[in-house]
């Protein structure tokens, strides 16, 4: 690879040192297949799949976000991932770069310190302002002003029944039915 490469993109140096670590593909003998051994999708170049890692890696992007035409399938890219886990392989790569330093500029072993912090910001509400999950709370809601209230024209009445209003503009029972109800 000429020129400066870009920080997920491997050295030849560094994928020499990288590929004895990672697992050949093997087809266990005993088991039963559907297809004949050859048959299906070719399985993917471990160099291409180690950069698409590195690459998802060093950018922060979600899997299915990796760019296909350069990387290929990324959910194949995510399943090598899973399992390249599983068999080791990163911590071998770590303790590896692990070793290869200590040799160079040496690993102080007898003496190790780890620092960290894990507090709320003290100043973080200001900046970003109130939940959102809380907008539109009952709580934060004002009146609506401009809204009259509803007052029905006729308090109740029967069907059938027509209504009369009163003076004040209010429906009101008939007569008789009035004195009925009061008692």
């Amino acid at each position: 690879m000429a020129g400066k490469l870009r920080s997920w993109e491997l050295s030849d140096k560094f994928w020499d040192l990288v590929e004895p670590l990672i697992p050949e593909r093997h087809r266990p003998r005993n088991r039963k297949y559907k297809r004949k051994a050859g048959g299906g999708r070719k399985a993917m170049e471990p160099r291409k799949v180690f950069e698409a890692i590195i690459y998802v890696l060093r950018t922060g992007i979600q899997w299915k976000a990796l760019p296909k035409e350069k990387f290929g399938s990324a959910s194949s890219v995510h399943a090598y991932f899973r399992k390249w886990e599983k068999a080791g392989v990163f911590e071998r790569i770590w303790k590896t770069g692990l070793e290869e330093y200590d040799e160079l500029e040496g690993v102080a072993w007898e003496w190790q310190s780890i620092d960290g912090t894990n507090l709320k910001a003290p100043l973080g509400k200001d900046a970003v302002g109130p939940n959102p999950t809380d907008r539109g709370k009952k709580w934060e809601q004002e009146a609506r002003s401009r809204r009259r209230a509803w007052r029905p024209v006729v308090d109740r009445r029967h069907r059938g029944e027509q209504a009369r209003l009163d003076a004040s503009g209010r429906g009101s029972l008939p007569e008789g039915q009035r004195a009925s109800r009061a008692s």
